[in-house]
């Protein structure tokens, strides 16, 4: 991670060099889904990220420089949307200020879920019940991939838990019948007293936030943020009831003592990536 400081100056030879960077490395995160796109053909565990979170490969490939990065030799973007002249003639910087006062209470929003959750202690009890919870005893799944343990089993594997979700955007896909065996009801006006950082799902929301963060946010710290996200995808589904052995390679099974002690140590693992990057969206937008 290169991270430049909040006064740095770049050459017009430097920031695009950046950028071309930038783009390139956005171009390899997301060259699968586009090849896979083209064909018609989908991937349930990559393809999940452009699916529910709605954002096209291009909104990777939009590098910012971050808060207070002067770009020299960069009239053509002091023109652009949220940027403004800086303090030599010809240069650009982000106008933070502008788009603070035009997303006020996005950035506020995003500010407070994030800074109640980077100091919260993460719990890591809950093994990825939630995609558990999602068939509990219903016939037709919103995934058509068969279960690895059959309706049945599955049901029991939830019935012999305790169900510890603490995200709204994974607890409001639950059963009817899973609902109320939670540990807790779930809203979305209580998400940020709720969301912990050891939860997978709050933190691959953190690409959500890096994009909705706009210019704020370094566009090295948005694809670090995809690539986390990517990456929680994978044992999200690992740790399933799908069988998804030919897209996520080996299950990892909850069920099983052996299943739980692995996935807690990704789950930990995951958790202090995610926080570091907290850090880092909370500088953006509170530089």
């Amino acid at each position: 991670m290169t991270t430049l400081a909040p006064s740095a100056v770049l050459s017009g030879v430097e920031w695009r060099a950046l950028e071309a960077a930038h783009r390139a490395r956005a171009d390899a995160l997301t060259a699968g889904h586009r090849e896979r796109a083209a064909r018609g053909e989908k991937h349930p565990v990559e393809d999940f990220l452009f699916a529910y979170y709605s954002y096209k490969p291009a909104v990777l490939r939009t590098w910012h420089p971050g808060v207070g990065i002067q770009l020299e030799d960069a009239a053509e973007r002091a023109h652009k949307r949220w940027y403004t002249q800086g303090t030599t003639p010809g240069s650009a910087r982000v106008d933070a200020a502008a788009y603070r006062a035009a997303k006020a209470p996005l950035v506020d929003a995003v500010t407070r879920l994030l800074r109640a959750t980077v100091d919260r202690p993460a719990r890591f009890g809950c093994f990825g019940l939630h995609e558990w919870a999602m068939v509990y005893r219903q016939r037709e799944h919103r995934h058509p991939v068969p279960l690895r343990l059959g309706q049945s089993e599955t049901d029991a594997v939830v019935e012999d838990h305790d169900l510890r979700c603490t995200h709204f955007d994974a607890f409001r896909f639950f059963t009817s019948e899973a609902v109320p065996r939670n540990s807790a009801p779930l809203t979305r006006d209580g998400q940020a007293a709720s969301e912990q950082p050891g939860c997978l799902h709050a933190n691959m929301d953190l690409y959500k936030w890096a994009v909705k963060l706009g210019p704020l946010v370094p566009g090295e710290l948005l694809l670090d943020a995809f690539e986390l996200a990517r990456d929680i995808r994978y044992l999200d589904m690992q740790a399933s009831p799908y069988d998804m052995a030919a897209w996520a390679g080996e299950p990892v099974r909850i069920e099983t003592a052996e299943g739980k002690a692995e996935y807690v140590r990704r789950q930990r693992a995951f958790a202090a990536r995610a926080n570091a990057l907290r850090q880092r969206l909370l500088a953006a937008t509170e530089h």
